[in-house]
């Protein structure tokens, strides 16, 4: 029986702890990536706390991922005392997530302008509009309270890349966010879609509800974000 090398052993365990680290690394990274997208600007405390790591751990890892271009940090003043660090995520952060092949839609929507015309575009808009209510309408129902149709259809805008979620906003209104916007390139080169989409959800929810866009990706801000309620009698 030839001799057992226990070098080739113990540089094979160190191989595969190697690489068990480095995927434990990737998924806690992929975490903080996520955590960083749909809460905006944290401290490294903050993501340690929501993630169950230490402060310098989380540090640890923003630092890593800030030298890989996905996130940025700055330090603010809040009061007396040395300023707190606070990390967001990059340009190349947001682009790690799905875009539902942004290429090719730009391209659609500039042959479509072009073979068609600006008339031609606004009625397939309107096409996509009317089908998405219709859809919508179906999957949210029209008996459930206000809460539970947002809550449906947050559910709906997920599946499609949307990062949607419901928080309550006042006694009588609720903030319904998307933190992602997978259709972005298309929605700045066609400002007819975001249009189309803040009248699919008045539509869906009805004429005795309110919804009001505060917050808009496409004008700057990390998220869109809409106020909705009763409307006022």
């Amino acid at each position: 029986m030839p001799a057992i090398d226990v070098q080739v052993i113990l540089d094979s365990n160190f191989f595969l702890n190697q690489g068990r680290m480095n995927q434990d690394e990737d998924r806690s990274q992929d975490r903080i990536l996520f955590h960083l997208k749909t809460l905006g600007s944290q401290t490294a405390a903050d993501v340690g706390a929501r993630l169950d790591m230490t402060a310098a751990g989380a540090r640890q890892h923003l630092v890593k991922l800030e030298t890989a271009g996905l996130v940025e940090s700055e330090d603010r003043h809040e009061g007396r005392g040395r300023p707190r660090k606070y990390w967001r995520l990059a340009p190349r952060g947001h682009e790690r997530f799905p875009d539902r092949h942004s290429d090719l839609t730009l391209d659609l929507l500039r042959s479509m302008r072009d073979v068609f015309g600006e008339r031609g575009l606004e009625r397939l808009i309107e096409h996509r509009e009317h089908a998405s209510i219709a859809d919508y309408r179906k999957l949210v129902g029209e008996r459930r309270s206000l809460h539970q149709k947002l809550t449906v259809l947050a559910e709906i805008r997920s599946r499609e890349g949307y990062m949607a979620s419901v928080v309550k906003d006042t006694r009588e209104s609720f903030l319904f966010v998307e933190n992602h916007c997978p259709v972005c390139a298309a929605a700045a080169a066609c400002q007819g879609l975001c249009r189309s989409e803040l009248a699919i959800f008045r539509a869906v929810l009805g004429t005795d509800v309110t919804v009001e866009r505060i917050d808009h990706i496409l004008a700057g801000a990390r998220r869109c974000a809409y106020r909705i309620g009763k409307r006022q009698q």
